[in-house]
């Protein structure tokens, strides 16, 4: 083992208590590749990449861990790493295109921001992703939905044509698979919010042409097609699905466009699941079992139930999703944001608005998930419903600054398929959450559909 490590702490990598100086000592362990992480139990470490300079540069501490406890933890590090570069890594849930239409970068470089580029992704080893086609909810009553749709769509299309030998378009699970065969890594299509459609259901045959392979049904407000968990019941304009939005699933079904069900209310799940003939899926939820109370997250009846229909639960990273005390962290600030904005009349996006979330954050630190969390959904899941029915659908971009410990970005999935291992996952386990778990439930909507065409 080397007697000095070039390492670094740097923005996205934290220490699970970092007002505590006398923690920030650690077994740095060397020698296991490029963008390798390491957990030593006090902290995460990377290796840095060739001509990175260290924003601090540390020196091993082996009063951290025996050296024994530093050898399993470095084994645990490089399978991790062997694996997330090994199976093919799909992530469901990823919030590119609305980060860059506020603030464009060239992600096919290092970005100074945001949680995805394409040296990250590859030294975390994603494979495909799916691009959130993220529609606001104030666009269903104002309109424009389609139309921000089709221009987010236009902005990942000119991503890939202005890459070609990084990145390339998946409108199947094969298509997926030989852009990682060529070295590319692959962008698939998720629409968040079915407001993207308006009132036309020939806005789907559109949006499936253009590459879109799921549809989150709602996000925060009640639409056209069924309501939504963030809604309070009394404010529930359809008590589930609406009319048209049982024309949706059904037609989704047709075209062969996944049934995204994050995000909408528990009686809109229940009808969703029962009437889609394909199996439908959540893109970005966790186990409401350590959330009590937040319906954006799944209860365990219904993952059982996702689970006999042949779905799959894509656990959504974000801190507010993965533990009750950031959850409720959350909540009061969502809360106390809305009281100031009545009782000034201000806006949401106002700069008076902005100071005011800022100032509360920075009064009421978020008690930060770490990866034990995360895997402690997995876990849940795998125990009522079963191995073949989780998968990682992180919210990268799209939860702000709430990710876990050891989760920061997308260089960091090697960490949690150490920890997996860790805990005594099977290779052929890992595989499935990794993406196997996804790609099933893909090929069973194509099926589907191509049942239609018959």
């Amino acid at each position: 083992m080397p007697s000095t490590w070039e390492a670094a702490y740097t923005p996205l990598l934290e220490l699970q208590d970092p007002d505590q100086p006398a923690q920030r000592g650690g077994l740095l362990v060397a020698g296991l590749g490029k963008g390798t992480y390491v957990y030593t139990g006090l902290a995460f470490f990377r290796q840095l990449p060739a001509g990175v300079p260290g924003a601090y540069r540390l020196f091993a501490n082996l009063l951290a861990l025996g050296r024994s406890g530093a050898e399993r933890q470095a084994a645990f590090a490089a399978r991790g790493q062997e694996l997330a570069d090994r199976f093919l890594l799909v992530d469901t849930h990823i919030d590119v295109p609305y980060r860059l239409k506020n603030e464009m970068e060239d992600i096919s470089l290092r970005t100074a921001k945001g949680d995805f580029d394409h040296p990250r992704a590859v030294e975390g080893g994603l494979d495909t992703t799916f691009m959130s086609i993220y529609i606001p909810a104030k666009l269903q009553e104002a309109g424009g939905g389609k139309a921000l749709a089709d221009e987010l769509i236009d902005m990942v299309e000119g991503i890939v044509r202005a890459a070609p030998s990084k990145w390339a378009l998946a409108t199947t699970p094969e298509q997926a698979l030989a852009n990682r065969a060529a070295g590319r890594l692959s962008f698939a299509l998720g629409i968040e919010n079915g407001a993207a459609i308006e009132d036309r259901l020939a806005n789907l045959a559109h949006f499936h042409a253009r590459g879109v392979r799921y549809v989150t049904l709602t996000h925060g407000k009640n639409n056209l097609i069924c309501d939504s968990s963030y809604e309070t019941p009394e404010n529930r304009l359809w008590h589930g699905l609406s009319p048209f939005g049982r024309e949706v699933v059904a037609e989704m079904n047709r075209l062969g466009i996944l049934v995204d069900l994050s995000h909408v209310s528990d009686e809109a799940f229940d009808q969703a699941l029962a009437l889609s003939q394909a199996p439908p899926f959540a893109s970005h939820s966790s186990c409401r079992h350590f959330t009590p109370g937040f319906e954006r997250n799944v209860d365990d009846a219904r993952i059982r139930a996702l689970a006999a229909k042949g779905g799959v639960l894509q656990i959504n990273f974000g801190s507010s999703f993965l533990s009750a005390a950031a959850n409720k962290n959350a909540v009061d600030g969502f809360l106390a944001q809305a009281a100031y904005l009545k009782e000034k009349g201000v806006t949401e996006d106002s700069p008076e608005a902005k100071a005011f979330e800022e100032k509360w954050k920075q009064e009421n630190p978020l008690p930060r998930a770490t990866l034990d969390d995360v895997v402690a959904h997995i876990d849940h899941v795998v125990e009522i419903a079963g191995i073949d029915h989780v998968g990682l659908g992180s919210d990268f971009d799209g939860v702000g600054d709430s990710l876990p410990y050891g989760l920061r970005d997308v260089s960091m999935y090697p960490n949690l398929f150490a920890r997996l291992l860790e805990r005594g996952y099977s290779e052929a386990d890992i595989e499935k959450i990794a993406g196997g778990n996804l790609m099933r439930v893909w090929r069973a909507a194509e099926r589907v559909a191509e049942g239609f065409r018959r």
